[in-house]
């Protein structure tokens, strides 16, 4: 029996990438689904606006913050075993939520969703890693890539589709079967194993899980109620204590929920910096082009996901490619390029929206923003994987997916604020003006990204796999 602790059921590489490819697009999909959904349901659930906020804010706090839970659990009780059974709780919570009348209600499914979520994502990128060889890994991390991207950008073009032509409530139904599907076949036909930590870490699973949930509380509250407020102050500065205190145990953790050594390798550090930055422009920049759509240029829902179409058509086409190509020639080029082209679609959005601009003008930026991060969200994740030893893939995963999921939530966050310092609801004109500057900022916060991935390391030489390029990390456990 290998380090990981498989079973004896065979491995179905395409059977594997299928079903984790449901889980990735179902969870993905509700991170922005809601979006276009929110005045409906806002009407039907007779609830004001900044309730049904937290339809959003909800989810993305649950999912946040479990990232780093669920890859403990799956190395704990077996990856398979977690996949299932939170891909199963996703879809009960999103038969709740279809089923909601109360605000109250949806916003409780919406937790129930996000807690799934968190724990699904992480062991089904092991699952995923576990059955490809690292010479085809890329490719199949590109397709994930793709499946992942474009339900994270076709959320709004779906929701407002769904609600002109159904109702808000199919927003979720649409889950269950699939859900459902997927995680009968799953526990069929995938096969299980282990992480080489049979004992949880309670200590530091608590530390990590309520410190990351001070620093999403207070990144989604200040919006509402100031920066300066003592509530998101409070909870930023809880979150920042409970997170050092989380780093200080896990030096002297037995069996730690995340090592310390895994921040001496090199593409591991550069992926996660990375991925937090590619997230912070890339889900605050569908928050605001959303808004810029409907609010600055007058668009209905329906209308604002067909014209993100350019943005969103383009993971389909790119991001196979990519991975692909990266088996040959590394991550490091496409995690760059990709950085890059989001980095100049951003910024030219925010100097070509103005008060007269025609959708003509948006249409090529929105095509190099889609293919930009079609090529760096499937390698940034390979890098993980290429930078670790198999039995570390687990936890590796788990706190790469807590960075992207923070990244997107800081990016609402912080290009919200930046909106609002520059323009308000008042009139068209008034709000375009807050969105050019809130582009801005996810142009800057791409910039990031692309430095942090010029340290990547490169493309191993000759035969040696890439998950035994880690000399840093045999390093740290010989020592």
């Amino acid at each position: 029996m290998s380090a990981s602790h498989a079973t004896t059921r065979p491995v179905r590489p395409g059977w594997t990438l299928a079903l984790v490819a449901v889980c990735a697009f179902l969870t993905s999909l509700d991170v922005m689904v809601v979006v276009t959904a929110l005045p409906t349901m806002r009407t039907d659930l007779h609830a004001s606006l900044s309730d049904l906020e937290w339809t959003i804010n909800a989810y993305n706090l649950a999912f946040g913050c479990l990232m780093l839970t669920g890859a403990a659990l799956g190395d704990r009780f077996g990856r398979l075993r977690v996949y299932a059974t939170g891909l199963g709780v996703f879809t009960l919570a999103s038969a709740m939520a279809a089923l909601s009348t109360s605000v109250e209600v949806l916003v409780i499914a919406r937790v129930l969703q996000g807690v799934a979520a968190g724990i699904a994502i992480p062991v089904s990128l092991t699952l995923l890693s576990n059955a490809f060889p690292p010479e085809t890994r890329g490719k199949a991390m590109g397709v994930w890539g793709s499946v992942s991207g474009l339900a994270i950008a076709a959320g709004p073009l779906l929701g407002g589709l769904i609600t002109q032509g159904l109702s808000w409530h199919w927003i979720f139904w649409i889950n269950v079967p699939i859900g459902g599907a997927a995680t009968v076949l799953s526990a069929v036909l995938l096969q299980e194993s282990r992480g080489p930590r049979p004992k949880l870490d309670v200590i530091g699973l608590l530390l990590a899980s309520l410190g990351l949930l001070g620093l999403v509380w207070g990144a989604v509250r200040a919006p509402a109620v100031g920066w300066g407020d003592a509530e998101p102050l409070t909870a930023f500065a809880v979150g920042a204590v409970l997170l050092v205190a989380f780093l200080m145990w896990e030096r002297r953790a037995p069996q730690p929920m995340l090592p310390l050594r895994y921040f001496r390798v090199r593409g591991f550090s550069v992926a996660n910096i990375a991925a937090f930055f590619q997230h912070f422009a890339l889900i605050g920049a569908l928050f605001i082009l959303s808004q810029l759509f409907q609010v600055g240029f007058g668009d209905g829902p329906l209308a604002t996901g067909l014209r993100l179409l350019a943005w969103t058509a383009m993971p389909m086409i790119v991001a196979p490619l990519a991975g692909s190509k990266a088996d040959t020639y590394g991550n490091k080029p496409f995690m760059i390029a990709g950085l890059f082209l989001l980095t100049v679609s951003l910024g030219w959005l925010a100097l070509a929206v103005g008060d007269g601009t025609g959708y003509g003008a948006l249409v090529a930026p929105l095509i190099l923003g889609g293919a930009g991060i079609a090529m760096a969200l499937p390698t940034g994740i390979n890098l993980v994987f290429a930078s670790m030893q198999p039995e570390d893939m687990g936890i590796a995963s788990g706190a790469n997916s807590s960075m992207r999921e923070l990244g997107g939530v800081f990016g609402v966050s912080f290009m919200g604020a930046v909106f609002a310092a520059n323009g308000d609801y008042s009139s068209a004109s008034a709000a375009v003006d807050g969105f050019r500057a809130a582009l801005g900022l996810g142009a800057a916060a791409s910039l990031v990204g692309m430095a942090a991935a010029f340290f990547a390391p490169g493309k191993p030489r000759g035969d040696q796999p890439a998950e035994d390029a880690s000399p840093e990390l045999q390093g740290a456990k010989a020592g």
